[in-house]
């Protein structure tokens, strides 16, 4: 059975606070969805939370693809760069196939 993980792409330690600081937010986002089922928000209210934490989820998610990518054009030598690029266009299509 073929590998078809990405290797790892390092991540600054600025890059990676931006990056859980995004996660925290939305997952401030996620408590205040369950609050509001929790005392009985109107759908229309739920539904746009709902929209809002997925829109957050998925610029956290293409964050993360844009960072890979940066990485593969700019740290690596010219013979590992065209392969690493592949990758992270593989990783690129596989995640936008999910966000709609």
């Amino acid at each position: 059975m073929a590998d078809n993980t990405v290797p790892a792409v390092p991540i600054d330690e600025a890059e990676r606070k931006q990056i859980l600081n995004r996660l925290r937010r939305l997952e401030g986002q996620i408590r205040g969805l369950q609050q509001m089922i929790e005392s009985d928000q109107e759908c229309e209210a739920v539904l746009t939370q709902v929209m809002a934490a997925k829109s957050a989820l998925n610029g956290v998610g293409l964050h993360i693809i844009g960072h890979a990518m940066k990485r593969c054009l700019i740290d690596e030598e010219a013979a590992t760069r065209e392969e690493l690029i592949d990758e992270a266009i593989k990783v690129f299509m596989k995640y936008s196939s999910c966000v709609k």
